[in-house]
């Protein structure tokens, strides 16, 4: 879901290059590489990239097709109007998550990471009761502008454009979690679809995409 708008601002961008039609579904990550596993017909995969390295391992993405997309980082947010609390430094999102009612973090790699990071504070123990995790393909965002989550953690991307938060900022250099989101070829594309698949991923990893990218809160990778 992080890369589901800059994906759409890509194809757009990709349209007028080429005749051939490009329909992106955008699903939670979990739930995108269980259906491709389980023998989905899909002409492209887009994931994290160790996701798409087991996809990979697993025979359902082209090895040699694998193309590194955007480096996406975490950012925190609150309710639009809430009480801003202090992220500028390790210590000081470690104090926010104490003392907060609720948190909220994906079921992506970003929450992965942050759950590892809880633990190395210490603290999973204490605020395992006020931890909130959506379900795949519900933004946490959403729930923190709901008030049903006070603090949240997401990839920027998927914060900036929902309505009714206050996006804090990126979390600080030290504790930073930085996705790479990769694409890669299914081995159930026809050929001729894998390699039309492959035009669109080099449009995508190229100069010209760059832009795009960053307006959607990403790097280019």
């Amino acid at each position: 879901m992080a890369t589901r708008q800059v994906l759409a601002d890509l194809v757009a961008a990709y349209a007028p290059r080429s005749d051939v039609p490009v329909v992106i579904e955008s699903v939670g990550g979990v739930d995108a590489a269980r259906r491709v596993l389980a023998g989905e017909a899909f002409d492209v995969v887009i994931l994290a990239s160790d996701a798409i390295d087991k996809l990979i391992a697993a025979g359902c993405v082209v090895a040699d097709s694998k193309v590194d997309l955007v480096h996406s980082g975490v950012a925190v947010a609150v309710r639009a109007g809430a009480p801003r609390p202090d992220i500028g430094s390790e210590a000081a999102v470690r104090a926010a998550v104490l003392v907060a009612r609720s948190v909220g973090y994906s079921t992506g790699p970003s929450g992965v990471a942050l759950a590892r990071l809880f633990e190395r504070w210490g603290i999973a123990g204490e605020i395992a009761a006020r931890l909130v995790t959506p379900p795949p393909g519900v933004p946490v965002g959403s729930l923190v502008a709901r008030g049903e989550v006070e603090l949240g953690f997401q990839q920027f991307s998927e914060l900036i454009n929902l309505d009714g938060l206050d996006v804090l900022g990126p979390l600080p250099p030290a504790i930073q979690i930085t996705t790479t989101f990769s694409a890669g070829v299914c081995t159930s594309a026809a050929p001729a679809r894998a390699a039309a698949v492959r035009e669109m991923l080099a449009f995508m990893a190229s100069p010209a995409a760059a832009d795009a990218k960053r307006r959607q809160g990403m790097d280019p990778a």
